[in-house]
This record gives structure tokens, C-alpha cells and sequence, in this order.
């Protein structure tokens, strides 16, 4: 019982602390700030602030991993908190690709759209496949991409498919694809949860893996590698195998 009353007066607290911090400290001087990288920057001091805040243990590890130039950050998904967490992990070069719907979302729509994000509507296919040759033009320009390959996460602690989109960009724009494990986040904030919940979070940026062309085939290779590499680095089950 005592620790139910604690757990709870975390979350009660945790969630107090995500809205003065977030959304009435940070995201009011973000949405102003004249410059992309500007906002970037404090997005990203936003979210470590508020995790220091909630003491939440927060770390990354192998930064070095990232290519210099334009690459493809492939991550699994667990909770509703990875979008901002990931962008707490990565460089302000990366661009973050989101479900369309978000644009709408009163306020949390603003600042979304003024991070810079992409929204991606995947039940059009012609506006689909517009956009895949518009991120394959942004690679080949320089700039670095943020995708989560399983386009949603579920409750159970499990890793789902990986959609074929983000390699296939990559492939054909000639670029590596990194992987990044991201471990904890189920438990903050995971899928039907109201409060959060006291989790030290891990993300773990993996070697890049090089496409073998710019076919679908080098393109399925390079999803089946980096579903690989987060699957023994995630701490989750393969839903894949769960769901056979």
C-alpha cells in the first residue's frame, strides 16, 4: 500500500513537473525563437530539464557511432515519450519524421511544427510516395533523419515489424542506416498508463550499417539488420515471433 501512495505521488508529481517545465517554461520560448537550430537547442535542454527534475536517470551511449555526414537514426518504440526523449539523445541535425495527424494536435501540434519535424501520411499512397523521393532528395542534400520503424508501440514489452519505408530511403539515397536501442521508456510512460512511473532510461546508439545498393532487396537486408541489432539491445521480446 505504501508503495502504491509513493508511486503514485511520483507520477502526480512527475506530471506537475512535465507541464511548468514543458509547456509553460521551455515551449513558450521555443515557439518564438527565430531560427531552427535555436529551437532545437531548447528542446532539447527542455526535455533534459525536465528529466533532471523528475529524477530520472537519463543516458546515452555511443554517440561516436554517428556518421558525419547524412544518415537514417532507426529506434524502437515503447512509450509516448520517445519522440522527445530521442530528440534529447541525437544531434539538432536530426529531423524527426511524425504520423500527419500530429500538425492538428492543439499547442503540442505548434511546436512540433516549429522543431522542424516531417509529418508523414502513410494511409495515402500517392502522398506517400511523394514523400519518400522528398526525404531521399533531403539525404542526398545532407540532412539526417529520425524514424521509428515500427510506426506505433503496443503495450506489451515486445518489439514490433519494421515498416520497409525508412530503408528503403535510405538505400536509395546511399546512406547508412544507425540503429539506436532505447530501453526504460515503457515503464515512464508506456501504452495505457495515466501516471508516470519512476524509470532509469537507456539509449544506445549501435554501429551504422551500410546499404548494399539502392534495390528493395539491399533495402529489406538493411531492415532485417537493424531490427537485429535493437532486438539484442532493446531488452524486449521479438513481437514478431510473438505475434506467429
Amino acid at each position: 500500500m505504501l508503495a502504491r501512495i509513493l508511486a503514485t505521488l511520483y507520477g502526480c508529481y512527475a506530471a506537475a513537473a512535465f507541464v511548468v517545465v514543458v509547456f509553460v517554461l521551455f515551449c513558450p520560448v521555443l515557439i518564438v525563437a527565430p531560427t531552427l537550430r535555436w529551437r532545437r537547442a531548447i528542446g532539447r535542454a527542455c526535455v533534459r530539464a525536465w528529466l533532471y527534475a523528475s529524477f530520472i536517470p537519463f543516458r546515452v551511449r555511443g554517440r561516436e557511432q554517428l556518421p558525419q555526414g547524412p544518415c537514417v537514426a532507426v529506434c524502437n518504440h515503447a512509450s509516448y515519450l520517445d519522440g522527445i526523449l530521442l530528440t534529447a539523445a541525437l544531434p539538432a541535425r536530426f529531423t524527426f519524421l511524425v504520423q500527419h495527424g500530429a500538425a492538428d494536435w492543439p499547442y503540442i501540434g505548434l511546436i512540433v511544427r516549429r522543431m522542424g519535424v516531417l509529418f508523414v501520411n502513410r494511409e495515402a499512397p500517392r502522398a506517400a510516395a511523394q514523400a519518400t523521393r522528398a526525404l531521399i532528395e533531403r539525404l542526398r542534400a545532407g540532412e539526417s533523419l529520425a524514424i521509428f520503424p515500427e510506426g506505433t508501440f503496443r503495450a506489451a514489452p515486445v518489439l514490433l515489424p519494421f515498416r520497409s519505408g525508412a530503408f528503403l530511403v535510405a538505400a536509395r539515397a546511399g546512406v547508412p542506416v544507425v540503429p539506436v536501442a532505447l530501453r526504460g521508456t515503457r515503464r515512464l510512460f508506456g501504452e495505457g498508463q495515466r501516471l508516470f512511473r519512476h524509470s532509469r532510461v537507456d539509449i544506445e546508439i549501435l554501429p551504422p550499417l551500410n546499404p548494399e545498393g539502392g534495390h528493395r532487396e539491399a533495402a529489406e537486408r538493411l531492415r532485417a539488420a537493424a531490427r537485429n541489432a535493437i532486438l539484442a539491445r532493446c531488452g524486449e521480446a521479438d513481437g514478431a515471433i510473438v505475434a506467429a
